[in-house]
């Protein structure tokens, strides 16, 4: 299997980022033209969940929503989910991302490392590494803080 992977530093605890993720409410309102919607479908959030992405204007024409089955949750720190529906999961399959929040050593109240990483196997040799997903996740993951301001 294939895998990519990202990270940005954010000027927040990892808590607050981890709280932040988890909330659809506040997760949907962080920035709209990225992600517009999130709803738990199925379940609170523990493994086995399902959960729904929906995509806004700046990332429709790539991916429009994404259908994740939770698979792990380390409470305060990481998900990983599998994409089990849209458009990711017509071109990979399987689709496989983990979203950390890792806390900055010595600043750990105020600094964390947003980690993504995908694990993923194209549908077809024409298929290209999903570098236009890890820039929108990593891009969506620095507003985080920007949120916070």
């Amino acid at each position: 299997m294939k895998s990519m992977q990202g990270e940005v530093l954010l000027n927040i605890s990892a808590h607050k980022a981890w709280e932040m993720y988890r909330d659809n409410e506040i997760i949907s309102k962080i920035n709209p033209d990225m992600l517009a919607g999130a709803e738990y479908i199925e379940g609170d959030g523990s493994p086995g969940s399902l959960r729904i992405f929906r995509l806004g204007p700046a990332v429709r024409d790539y991916v429009k929503e994404s259908i994740q089955k939770i698979e792990k949750v380390e409470v305060g720190k990481s998900v990983r989910y599998r994409v089990i529906q849209g458009e990711l999961r017509d071109m990979y399959d399987p689709y496989i991302v983990t979203f950390s929040f890792v806390p900055v050593p010595g600043s750990q109240e105020n600094k964390c490392t947003a980690q993504w990483k995908a694990e993923f196997e194209p549908l077809s040799p024409d298929t290209p590494p999903p570098e236009q997903a890890r820039d929108a996740a990593l891009g969506f993951l620095e507003s985080f803080e920007k949120f916070q301001s």
